[in-house]
């Protein structure tokens, strides 16, 4: 497949993301959580299925022969070449509270390779795009496009961080330490609610670093594409991969500093 493929498959997601948000942002105000998954705070809500079906349906009639991975249904479609893997609402809980910080996210894997990723914050009228080897931009609602560059900083004591938290207790806990003992070490930390929005603001320097566990491919596919082709190091501790045991995002600079930092308070030492 050809980077010009690769640049259509990009428009297409981001197509599909758009509708996407615009079916949650029609139904926010009358959000309700209807199940729970990993715990009794891990919600979903009828609009999480609502956005996921309407996805799988358009890509469906676009490519009947990709696979989709998708947070709510899991894997339907055979082994393909490409594979989309989608989190239909990321941030469901700020969704849930009114809170604009939660997108849809569509990342695309050619032979298993990431190629193309989306991510639509419609109540942060924010979009973004990144295709591999072809950089990363933000899209504005007129179609107006800005290049992507990570911050460049190189002090880990002037960083802002973003992460987030797992929805079972004992892991929460243990990120609570490590979190404590990495504060004095950097500028401050956010923590925003939506990890697919986090990885684009380090992608345009509105962060210098995110770091997680419990980040699954849907949180991360496309995130990770776009923070990359703006020059951010992703990966886990020096050597690992990123993973859903760590996931690092970091401007090249501050990557090393915060991943000795976040070992030596034993990161993955908790459940």
């Amino acid at each position: 497949m050809s980077v010009a493929e690769d640049l259509d498959l990009a428009e297409l997601a981001l197509a599909i993301a758009r509708e996407a948000a615009d079916l949650l942002l029609d139904g926010a105000a009358r959000a309700a959580a209807v199940a729970t998954k990993s715990s009794a705070h891990d919600v979903v809500t009828q609009k999480d299925r609502d956005s996921e079906a309407l996805i799988r349906r358009r890509i469906a009639q676009a490519r009947p022969g990709d696979q989709v991975l998708g947070e709510e249904e899991g894997t339907i479609g055979a082994a393909s070449d490409v594979r989309w893997v989608v989190d239909p609402l990321d941030g469901t809980v700020n969704y849930l509270y009114g809170i604009p910080s939660w997108a849809v996210s569509i990342g695309i894997e050619r032979g298993g390779v990431p190629c193309a990723g989306v991510v639509v914050a419609p109540a942060l009228g924010e979009q973004y795009v990144g295709v591999a080897g072809q950089g990363s931009w933000s899209v504005t609602g007129t179609g107006e496009r800005s290049s992507l560059a990570v911050s460049g900083l190189t002090s880990l004591q002037d960083a802002l961080v973003g992460t987030g938290f797992g929805y079972v207790r004992e892991r929460r806990e243990h990120q609570g330490r490590v979190l404590a003992g990495l504060v004095p070490q950097v500028r401050d930390i956010r923590r925003v609610g939506a990890a697919a929005v986090d990885l684009c603001w380090v992608a345009g320097g509105r962060l210098d670093a995110h770091y997680e566990r419990g980040l699954q491919p849907w949180d991360r596919s496309a995130g990770s594409l776009i923070a990359a082709e703006a020059g951010a190091v992703v990966a886990g501790l020096p050597g690992a991969p990123a993973t859903t045991g760590l996931t690092i995002v970091s401007t090249p600079g501050v990557y090393e500093p915060l991943a000795a930092a976040l070992d030596a308070l034993g990161v993955l030492e908790g459940p």
